[in-house]
């Protein structure tokens, strides 16, 4: 027998002696099976244990992999959005030098022609002073008399030359030009990541993550306890701001936030205008944005949400925005040569100099797909417009493009030249004789097609006053065709191009041309 109480054997002699009359008294084999399957079943749920912790383990060393792999390709992927802020940086700091030198330049030249003005007026009145001074030496009174009346006038004249102004300096020393950093060094000292704006976390993560605060997390879901703040509504777009010009779209919102939750930004996303997946475009805190260098002829659609401390809200409805058929673009007036002059909005160029000077357009054509942010803020579509930011998309007008340049002055048989390039060319010579520019150039009589200074393909037929020269520019094939007065002049210029393309032209004092856009393709195309 075994007493369970005293969890030992016991003998007859003791039950019948009745040492234990009052315990739990049990035949010594069933209890000996009884605990051996207690213990059996024991081991069992131990053993489905640790084979679900060998289990665990095979998946956290899995993750260790996983984390490491991810963690590589987040750090490319945020090396790469790094690098293309500093080259955006980077290019308006060679456009903001550009400013300071034309400014430094204009001072120069002022103060330079006021030394050479004041210089000369003084060697006038240096000069009149020692013949004055001369004459008064004169002893004959009749000699004085009949030349001091000339003088007399003569000095005053010089005295009233010497005008109140004329002694005070044109332009100061100083620059007048002031650039605010302020902004755009807080919001990058503020630039960081926003954590689960579209990622569901596992739950063993959550798990993870709650481990210290299941006891809050009860009492905020508990009946009768005041819940935490709350993610943003839903923004709702301002469909009558928004709107598209050319290959840019703008995008306006607002949304009404509870005091409880205060919106901290804006995250406006665009698909790729063939239906494809959205990304964000914008992050800010405006509720007004211009996205540029869009598709050419594509239905875009943009949507907007807002975030906070607690997370981010849901998405607003979906707006569609359908860009420009064909491209229209001016003569870009910030990169122009300093001896190129533009007029008519902009449209119509001519030059200062007899040497040949480049002028380029507003418009940039790539087959490539780019995405970088161009941080120009307060600017939008060349005005000044408060409250806007705009944010290149990409460089990335696909197709064919047609435009034509008409020649309105053309004197002495000069031979300007027409074409693309890219936006780095040089300026000071004429277009093609870089390794950054693709043109025709043409005179009176004939043509050749030139590009790295090498000419080629030499054709009879010129212009005069009153031609267009058309030029197409082909993506899809990646070719460049030249146009006289609507034909086509020549066989296919250029082949196999590849990159982003301005529109560009070359010219001298002797000529002066229109930019004509937004036209229609021409037909009659040789191959």
């Amino acid at each position: 027998m075994y007493c369970c109480s005293c969890r030992a054997p016991v003998c007859a002699r003791c039950l019948e002696e009745g040492q234990h009359a009052k315990h739990d008294v049990r035949a010594l084999g069933v209890t000996w099976k009884q605990h051996k399957c207690q213990l059996s079943q024991a081991l069992s749920g131990v053993s489905d244990k640790a084979k679900e912790a060998k289990e665990f383990l095979v998946q956290l060393k899995n993750m260790l992999q996983q984390i490491q792999e991810n963690g590589v390709e987040f750090e490319a992927c945020l090396v790469a959005q790094c690098d293309s802020l500093i080259e955006a940086l980077t290019r308006q700091k060679a456009k903001l030098l550009t400013k300071v030198t034309k400014e430094k330049e204009f001072k120069l030249k002022v103060v330079r022609d006021q030394i050479t003005h004041c210089t000369m007026k003084l060697r006038q009145t240096t000069g009149m002073m020692e013949y004055c001074l001369e004459v008064l030496k004169e002893n004959d009174p009749s000699g004085f008399l009949q030349i001091s009346d000339a003088l007399i006038k003569r000095v005053t004249s010089s005295q009233d030359q010497w005008v109140k102004g004329a002694l005070e300096p044109k332009v100061g020393p100083d620059f007048d030009l002031t650039l605010t950093t302020d902004s755009l060094m807080q919001t990058i000292l503020q630039l960081d990541f926003h954590q689960g704006k579209d990622v569901q976390e596992k739950p063993f993560m959550k798990e993870m993550q709650a481990a210290g605060s299941g006891e809050a997390e009860m009492e905020a879901d508990s009946p009768g306890v005041e819940s935490g703040p709350l993610v943003p509504p839903a923004p709702l777009l301002q469909l009558e701001k928004c709107c598209t010009r050319n290959n840019s779209a703008t995008l306006a919102w607002r949304v009404a936030a509870p005091a409880e939750s205060p919106i901290e930004g804006y995250i406006l996303e665009l698909d790729d205008g063939n239906g494809g997946q959205y990304r964000e475009v914008y992050v800010g805190k405006e509720t007004v944005c211009t996205v540029d260098g869009l598709h050419f002829n594509s239905s875009y659609n943009a949507r907007v949400k807002a975030y906070n401390n607690t997370g981010v809200g849901p998405y607003s409805k979906t707006v569609v925005l359908k860009t420009s058929d064909v491209a229209w673009f001016a003569f870009d007036s910030t990169s122009t040569h300093r001896d190129i002059v533009l007029s008519n909005e902009n449209q119509t160029a001519s030059c200062n100099s007899y040497d040949d000077r480049v002028v380029l357009g507003t418009a940039a054509f790539s087959k490539a797909r780019h995405l970088f942010f161009n941080i120009s803020q307060n600017h939008y579509m060349g005005q000044v417009c408060e409250s806007h930011q705009t944010f290149l998309l990409s460089l990335k007008p696909q197709g064919i493009h047609y435009w034509e340049v008409s020649v309105d002055r053309y004197d002495n048989h000069p031979d300007p030249a027409f074409g693309v390039a890219r936006i780095n060319t040089m300026k000071e010579m004429m277009l093609g004789k870089d390794d950054k520019a693709w043109a025709m150039y043409v005179d009176n009589n004939r043509s050749w097609f030139m590009h790295n200074n090498s000419h080629t393909n030499r054709a009879e037929g010129g212009i005069t006053k009153g031609s267009t020269v058309g030029v197409l520019l082909d993506l899809t094939k990646r070719t460049l065709t030249f146009f006289i007065n609507k034909e086509q002049h020549g066989p296919t210029a250029f082949e196999n191009l590849d990159g982003v393309f301005v529109p560009a032209v070359s010219l001298n004092r002797n000529v002066q041309v229109t930019l004509l856009t937004g036209l229609e393709v021409p037909k009659n195309i040789k191959q």
